[in-house]
């Protein structure tokens, strides 16, 4: 018999006054009820209640434990709304990992609109281009853009997303259009560089298998927005995700080549630790950011 069900049978009987009348609250016989107030006693060795057939009087002992209990069992039930109404209501710390560019961008500038709508929710973010661990680091939600996902976690689409090679009108004009992938060593590529300098390749899909093509150029750096900048200002070609360039295809200032190639999928997505009930602050900034990356013109602006 567990603790929390012998001190729920003592505030019962000591607040209806009579094991029968408490018994019927209860749904069990006055019986068994009873046994639970002896295992109470038993338990904490002191005698709570003195008990006749008519009569039920509160020890000293008992008097004071029956204050304790009282709160207690306040408390547990203000802790279970509490825990019970964040499955509906979004409270509390919400954690949230995002690619630095992407974050700064198409994460964080909604948050002001997200708290305003629920102002019993704290956001705090950590824009990032290194993958965090969610669990590890303590994070209700990360933003990620393509790659695998580790399949403990839960992965929600929010847009759909390529990763593109793309460049000015003007570069093509003056060192032509590459059509195969052996005819990036003829450009000069803007690589994304990684610590200590090696450079990370482009990866595509050819014949149906992935394929990592190496990216040289007299430019590298390891912050996209200036590989960006640099491919704007035609300095080179540049491997970018579309939710980046949206708005210079449509106006043509870019221009993509190599499409064939592209990765079919390169998403982007909410991930979060699978678990039982997610928090209705995690959901609900989740339909947030998919509801906001669903309109028409959202990418274009």
């Amino acid at each position: 018999m567990d603790k929390l069900t012998q001190i729920e049978a003592f505030v019962e009987v000591a607040e209806k006054g009579s094991l029968v009348r408490a018994a019927l609250g209860q749904h069990i016989t006055p019986v068994m009820l009873g046994r639970r107030i002896d295992a109470l006693e038993k338990r904490l060795g002191v005698k709570l209640m003195h008990r006749t057939t008519r009569h039920l009087t509160l020890t000293e002992q008992g008097t004071l434990y029956l204050d304790h209990c009282r709160k207690l069992l306040a408390d547990l039930g203000h802790a279970d709304r509490m825990v019970s109404e964040g499955r509906h209501r979004a409270t509390g710390h919400l954690t949230v990992s995002a690619p630095a560019a992407f974050g700064r961008k198409h994460v964080a500038p909604h948050a002001a609109g997200f708290v305003r709508a629920h102002p019993d929710v704290q956001i705090s973010f950590n824009l990032t281009d290194r993958v965090v661990d969610l669990v590890r680091d303590g994070y209700d939600v990360g933003i990620r853009i393509g790659g695998v996902i580790d399949p403990s976690f839960v992965a929600v689409k929010l847009a759909s997303n390529r990763r593109v090679v793309c460049g000015t009108p003007e570069y093509f004009e003056r060192h032509g259009i590459p059509r195969t992938l052996d005819d990036l060593a003829n450009h000069n590529c803007l690589a994304f560089n990684l610590q200590g300098g090696q450079q990370r390749g482009w990866y595509f899909q050819d014949q149906g298998k992935q394929v990592t093509v190496r990216a040289d150029g007299n430019l590298n750096c390891n912050d996209g927005e200036l590989l960006h900048r640099w491919a704007t200002e035609g300095l080179g070609l540049a491997w970018r995700s579309s939710w980046e360039i949206q708005a210079q295809l449509a106006s043509g200032e870019l221009i993509t080549v190599l499409d064939d190639y592209a990765l079919p999928q390169y998403d982007i997505m909410a991930v979060y630790p699978q678990q039982r009930h997610l928090p209705a602050k995690v959901r609900f900034f989740i339909d947030m950011l998919k509801e906001v990356y669903a309109r028409p013109d959202y990418w274009l602006k």
